[in-house]
């Protein structure tokens, strides 16, 4: 029996340029407690049809033609067709939220920052399930129970900015399961979130699928989480249906070219360190402008240009009391060292809250270190960055420069292209008026964007075409060395093959460095030439990418990598193993990796070029030391 069942559905939008069609004939049906992955790149239609079937379509768009049926097997309602419902009538009103709910992609958007998140979850229940506060309250409990919240009583009275990630991505989940639905939509559940988080979320959309015996519609561009959730595919561009079947079928042997395509852009940790991803719509980099007005780095390949000694970062997060009470503080880095050598790509890999940022933020000398220092070499010996000043600070200022992770937040609205590339050079005082324009120009070529678009502002680009903007500022100065926070998390696979090629091609031709802040370990594994492993602050393993890859030492490396989802049916993420692991917490880490009192957490080198956190190894040493 079919839960949904979607019909030759048409939608088109009115714009001031016309009527743009942005779904185009499309049928499919999701089976009673199944899962169908609709998948494709950004703009190809996914989330209108969620919105269809949720009734949340915009003013600006209508349904031409076709049909979405939703039958709920558990009710005694007849079958109804969404698309004849009047969108903010009673009868969408019952359904929405009732016998159809969604999870949405940004929980922190998604959820009001005014009320806590008891009082949200348990509207839900207010609103569809006819029971008083109280005991709205108890099934509010029950689900952050369901969803496996650390507290569930606690939280009832939490408010989302003092939940993570992970956890306001929870409850957004009980939200939605509350009423119980016929069917779930997850529109990009896991996007943002690291791949244990990500992979604890499959695992309860899976745990309270067969609870409830409930249908997902599972909106991504991931292939790994499509791999590990999906019975059946959809594949979707540009409005239109390429291919859908089994999802043994498509992986095993896809037809359509576009599929093929989007399989071949995918970074997996089995590629040879030659090999490299196919995007859809490749990039040509022209270096050549760049080339030359630039000051050549004098320190040799190999050689350290940045030296990160016992740096030690701690955040006071409430003042003292009036009564004496100390601050809380939290400590975001403790005592990590780092050595990035002229020439490489150093993956810098961990959860969120592991200090990765923090790290980025204090080689870019954005924050200041409470302990330790971070060296720098502009070619006259490694010098701490902390005693710069004056001509000297904007020197480094020009050296070291900054990719962010969200493409649209770090670019001005209200600034075009031309000026967002040109005001670095204005900063510095580089060049004539025609001399920052003709460098804009060449700037745009080189990230494979029409210099026409100059004018644009940032609105009117695709998420990886602004990704790309963000990289030309970043290389506006001519830097040696990049800090990339997380520079593909939020982009399709497509989009990300294509910065990860052009990062590649600018680290060849431009002789950069690169420190590469991710948590997705297949990125980093096809990028970094070696990989620093963060957790709770402290860097617990460093090496060579395919000795870390392939030989991990320590339990939380040996957890980050059996989290990533591979899109490979033969590699299924191993849910009940992922329940069972608490490697972020170092109290649970076995001998010798567990923290030792009274001893100080250092590297230890287990292998040639292969260092690991291992406070025990340290102490039974010193233990035979003082015996002898």
């Amino acid at each position: 029996m079919n839960v949904l069942s979607i019909d030759g559905l048409t939608v088109d939008f009115k714009t001031a340029e016309g009527q743009v069609r942005a779904v185009d004939d499309v049928s499919f049906t999701v089976p009673q407690n199944k899962t169908v992955a609709l998948v494709g790149e950004s703009g190809s239609g996914k989330t209108v049809i969620s919105q269809t079937i949720m009734g949340l379509l915009p003013e600006s768009a209508h349904v031409t033609s076709g049909s979405v049926v939703l039958d709920d097997p558990r009710g005694s309602e007849p079958p109804v067709d969404i698309t004849k419902l009047e969108r903010k009538g009673p009868q969408m009103r019952h359904l929405r939220g009732n016998q159809i709910a969604i999870i949405f992609q940004e929980p922190m958007t998604s959820l009001s920052p005014l009320h806590t998140i008891g009082d949200q979850i348990g509207e839900a229940a207010l609103l569809h399930r006819n029971v008083g506060t109280a005991e709205a309250r108890e099934l509010t409990r029950e689900m952050l129970r369901l969803v496996q919240f650390p507290d569930p009583a606690q939280s009832l009275d939490a408010y989302p900015f003092e939940l993570s990630g992970g956890l306001r991505q929870r409850a957004m989940i009980a939200m939605a399961m509350i009423c119980r639905p016929a069917l779930l939509i997850a529109d990009e559940p896991t996007t943002a979130l690291d791949v244990t988080i990500q992979a604890e979320i499959l695992k309860l959309i899976k745990d309270v699928q067969s609870e409830l015996e409930m249908s997902v519609l599972m909106i991504t561009h991931d292939f790994g989480v499509v791999a590990n959730m999906a019975d059946e595919v959809v594949v979707i561009y540009h409005g239109r249906i390429m291919e859908k079947g089994t999802a043994q079928q498509l992986f095993n042997d896809p037809q359509h070219a576009y599929l093929k395509a989007l399989l071949k852009a995918v970074p997996s940790f089995h590629m040879d360190k030659s090999e490299r991803l196919a995007p859809i719509r490749p990039i040509e980099v022209h270096a050549e402008d760049l080339k030359k007005s630039r000051i050549e780095c004098t320190v040799e390949p190999g050689k350290p240009l940045v030296e990160v000694k016992n740096a030690t970062k701690r955040f006071n997060l409430r003042k003292a009391g009036l009564f004496g009470t100390a601050p809380k503080t939290l400590t975001a880095l403790d005592t990590i060292n780092l050595t990035i050598r002229r020439g490489e790509c150093l993956g810098l890999v961990g959860e969120s809250g592991s200090g990765k940022t923090t790290a980025a933020k204090a080689i870019l000398r954005a924050i200041n270190l409470n302990e330790g220092q971070v060296f720098y070499d502009r070619g006259e010996g490694l010098t701490d960055i902390a005693e710069l000043s004056g001509g000297d600070l904007m020197d480094y200022r020009r050296r070291v420069q900054l990719i962010f992770q969200d493409p649209f937040s770090s670019l001005n609205p209200r600034m075009t292209v031309n000026d967002i590339l040109t005001e670095p050079l204005q900063i510095h005082g580089i060049g004539t008026p025609e001399d920052q324009a003709e460098r804009a120009r060449a700037l745009m070529n080189l990230v494979g964007l029409d210099a026409r678009f100059l004018r644009r502002y940032p609105h009117s680009f695709s998420g990886g075409q602004r990704q790309r903007i963000g990289i030309a500022r970043a290389l506006a100065l001519n830097p040696e060395f990049l800090l990339c926070d997380e520079p593909t998390s939020a982009l399709d696979v497509s989009v990300q093959a294509q910065i990860l090629n052009l990062l590649q091609d600018l680290k060849r031709d431009l002789n950069l460095t690169y420190l590469f802040v991710s948590h997705n370990l297949a990125v980093v594994d096809y990028i970094a030439d070696r990989i620093a492993v963060m957790c709770r602050g402290r860097v617990v393993e460093i090496g060579e990418t395919r000795e870390i890859v392939s030989n991990p030492l320590h339990p939380y490396t040996k957890a980050l990598l059996s989290a990533v989802p591979e899109p490979d049916l033969e590699t299924p993420l191993d849910f009940a193993a992922l329940g069972e692991s608490r490697a972020s917490d170092p109290s649970e880490w076995p001998e010798p990796f567990r923290v030792v009192d009274g001893v100080e957490p250092t590297l230890v080198e287990f292998e040639k070029d292969h260092f690991v956190c291992a406070p025990g190894v340290e102490a039974q040493s010193a233990l035979r030391g003082t015996a002898a």
